[in-house]
């Protein structure tokens, strides 16, 4: 199997995440190492044993098909195979999951209980004291974590794309920020005032602490070391700000806050199309999944309130 030229392919030529370039070589390796040849009955035999003995649930077996799939088209282009045999393998079905997002009232809670850790009196205090200090330290992170919450949520944007965010990727002048998403596609989301003067309030805090920066290609959000962020770090510092905040039940994650404003916006009005531009999805499928957390809500509130929703409820019948 031609597994580290496909790897350097996805890296190199379709520009693949760090960690989605990780997970397709875990799967592939998973593959080669069952000893499967890659016919269909071998593809076949594989997800047998992905689901039968390994216990793995449909969504995942998908994903291992899926990159299966990428890299049989990747050898066909090469010659290597005449056709895709995960096309003749049926894949199991995926009971289909509502997207899970925050309650509107629980994140402007959360929004107002920070607003300290943010704002120019914590910077000025943070200004005064050396960047070595336990305090200024502990300052620093504070208002980091709340950016990343604050930036997820604001612009939508996926986890991968607040990392890879540069200096050069804000444009002060019109306000935006440049971001460029899956399959190296860039996408400009405006910024509200409120997450922009965070966001320079924040670079004010960084400059401080680690020194002056100018240039494009320094990242934008940095470790208390000055480092790029990297996924585990933003995934910790989601759980810890959300962790006690009244109203957060369920995972608490970067993709949750995607959700939640997908979500808030369509119950706003905003159309589809505005709403997939700003997520940066590449289909307006994708997008439309959200209306299905809207009619879910519609329900609820039809149950609880309408006159003959309620078994009890009185039968008004047909009136003029």
């Amino acid at each position: 199997m031609q597994i580290k030229e496909y790897i350097d392919y996805i890296s190199a030529v379709r520009r693949y995440s760090p960690r989605t370039k990780e997970l397709y070589t875990e799967i592939l390796k998973d593959f080669e190492q069952s000893a499967q040849p890659l016919t269909s009955t071998g593809i076949r035999n594989y997800e047998v044993e992905l689901m039968d003995t390994r216990k793995l649930g449909a969504r995942t077996v998908g994903l291992h098909l899926s990159v299966l799939s990428g890299y049989c088209k990747y050898l066909m282009k090469k010659g290597g195979l005449s056709s895709n045999p995960v096309r003749l393998v049926s894949r199991p079905k995926e009971e289909k999951r509502l997207p899970q997002f925050y309650r509107a009232d629980a994140m402007q809670e959360y929004f107002s209980a920070t607003e300290h850790n943010a704002d120019e009196e914590a910077l000025e205090f943070l200004l005064s004291l050396p960047p070595a200090d336990n305090t200024a330290q502990e300052l620093y992170s504070r208002r980091l974590r709340r950016l990343i919450i604050s930036m997820l949520f604001n612009t939508g944007i996926r986890r991968s794309e607040l990392i890879s965010l540069n200096i050069g990727s804000l444009n002060r002048g019109r306000r935006t920020m440049a971001v460029r998403g899956k399959g190296d596609k860039m996408r400009e989301i405006p910024l509200v005032d409120r997450l922009y003067d965070e966001i320079l309030l924040y670079l004010s805090a960084a400059d401080h602490m680690q020194g002056s920066v100018s240039g494009s290609e320094t990242p934008l959000l940095r470790t208390p070391k000055g480092a790029r962020l990297y996924p585990v770090f933003v995934d910790r510092a989601v759980k810890e700000e959300l962790a006690d905040a009244e109203g957060f039940t369920g995972r608490k994650s970067p993709h949750v806050l995607r959700h939640t404003i997908a979500s808030e916006l369509l119950d706003e009005g905003t159309d589809l199309n505005s709403i997939k531009e700003l997520l940066g999805h590449s289909s307006l499928a994708a997008t439309q999944v959200y209306t299905h957390n809207t009619i879910e809500r519609l329900k609820k509130v039809y149950d609880n309130a309408h006159p003959r929703a309620s078994k009890k409820g009185g039968n008004y019948g047909d009136q003029d």
